[in-house]
This record gives C-alpha cells, sequence and structure tokens, in this order.
C-alpha cells in the first residue's frame, strides 16, 4: 500500500543521476542522516542513479553506498521512490522504501484540500518508446544481458557507463510547453489538482485548464531540491540549493 498523504516539509528529488563520477546526491543523504536537514518524508522522484537495474548485479555494486544510505533513512522517515528509466525493478534492493514502479504512476496523494499526482515524467512518450521501456524492464531479457555481460568481462555496462558521463543533463528543451500539452492531453488526470514530474530537468510551471503542471529541476544540474509547504497564498514547493557554491 503506497502512502495516501503528502507531508508538510517533506522533500521532493529528482533526477540526481547518482554515480561514481557524480556523488553529490550522497553528500545530500548524509546530510539527512546527520540531521543538518530535516524532513518527515522523502520523494525520490526517478533517475536518482545512473545507472541501477535490479536484475543486474553490476550496476548495483558501485551504488551501495546510495542504496545503503536509503535503507538506513528509511528506518527513521517515510521514502517514496518513484521508479525511472536509468533505477528499476528496486524493491528487492530497497525493502523499507515504497517503491512506485512505471506502471503504478502516477502516485496521488493529498495535501490540504488539493490531489497531487507524482510521476518520474516518462510517460506516454510515443509508441516506440513504449516498446523500448517493456522490454528493458523485461526480467527474462535483463537475464540474459547480464549472463552476456558477465562472459563478456562486463562490457555492456562498461559501454553505458561511457554513455552516461558523455550525457548533458543541464539542457534547455525547445518548446517544452507545447510537448507537455501534448502528454496532458493523453493523460488520465481527472479529479487531479496538480501533477509534479521529473524526468525533462527543465523546472518549470504551467497551468492547463485548472491543472498545475511542475516539472522539478534536476539534482544534477545545480543541487536543487525541493520542500512542501502550505499553499495558503504561496506556492506548494519550496526550491533551494544544497551548496551555493556553483557546480
Amino acid at each position: 500500500m503506497f502512502p495516501k498523504y503528502l507531508l508538510s516539509d517533506a522533500i521532493l528529488i529528482a533526477d540526481a543521476h547518482c554515480a561514481p563520477w557524480r556523488t553529490d546526491f550522497i553528500d545530500f543523504l548524509y546530510a539527512l542522516e546527520s540531521g543538518a536537514i530535516i524532513t518527515p518524508q522523502l520523494i525520490l522522484m526517478g533517475d536518482i542513479f545512473d545507472m541501477l537495474y535490479g536484475p543486474i548485479p553490476s550496476t548495483y555494486r558501485y551504488n551501495t553506498q546510495g542504496l545503503a544510505l536509503i535503507n538506513r533513512l528509511a528506518e527513521k522517515i517515510e521514502i517514496i521512490y518513484l521508479e525511472g528509466n536509468h533505477d528499476f525493478l528496486l524493491q528487492d534492493l530497497l525493502p523499507k522504501v515504497h517503491v512506485v514502479r512505471r506502471e503504478n504512476q502516477p502516485l496521488v496523494m493529498k495535501y490540504e484540500d488539493k490531489t497531487i499526482a507524482f510521476s518520474h515524467g516518462d510517460s506516454v512518450m510515443g509508441s516506440g518508446y513504449e516498446i523500448y521501456t517493456t522490454l528493458i524492464r523485461n526480467r527474462i531479457i535483463l537475464t540474459l544481458l547480464r549472463g552476456i555481460d558477465t562472459l563478456g568481462g562486463g562490457f555492456i555496462v562498461k559501454w553505458l557507463e561511457k554513455q552516461m558521463k558523455r550525457k548533458t543533463h543541464c539542457r534547455l528543451i525547445e518548446d517544452f510547453e507545447p510537448l507537455i500539452k501534448e502528454r496532458m492531453s493523453l493523460l488520465k488526470l481527472d479529479l487531479i489538482d496538480i501533477l509534479i514530474e521529473g524526468h525533462f530537468h527543465q523546472n518549470r510551471i504551467f497551468n492547463f485548464h485548472g491543472l498545475q503542471y511542475i516539472n522539478i529541476g534536476a539534482f544534477a544540474c545545480n543541487e536543487r531540491y525541493f520542500s512542501v509547504q502550505s499553499m495558503q497564498n504561496q506556492p506548494l514547493l519550496h526550491e533551494a540549493v544544497f551548496r551555493k557554491e556553483p557546480l
């Protein structure tokens, strides 16, 4: 059973893309563990790890520090983890965390008098993407790839690492608002007041026929995170930066 209520002072983080070559999110988790940052509820919006696929051991061996920290924090606070396109099939790795798979998104929660939906954001992206994302989450295919990768000395994972290191996460998407409007028309969002997503890394807010759309900024870009505040005459989310110095 997933949590039904969004809590005041909850923290949202999207797209940290944590990896051995990008460890800022690990520092943030340590700040939570030490009490330097306090929250009753942590919502991880997907792509928290740059490459973490539950059935592929080689992808989580170098993420053990982050996984251990999340599991320890889950003993103290409520943690919700929306799986993304870089991190999925994670429940066995995070047994005390509310892991929300793609097919169970958006996750709908109540806050004050609003109904709020949370999704990583890689939904309604076209038939080609749907086929791709279904195949990469198939346990039989992943088991086969794991065997090939193991026999080949880890060449698949090493190749993926090179691609991840080259990727730019802080790119402005042209015509982002029309893209979102088209997706909104295809999503079933009846009775939803606010939809919050990550994935696109744009940090933008739009209003569509009474529904507010929030795309939160990527932690990987400048260590942005967002805390929930009372909606009385102010926005739902307060943006903060973990460390003030630029990356």
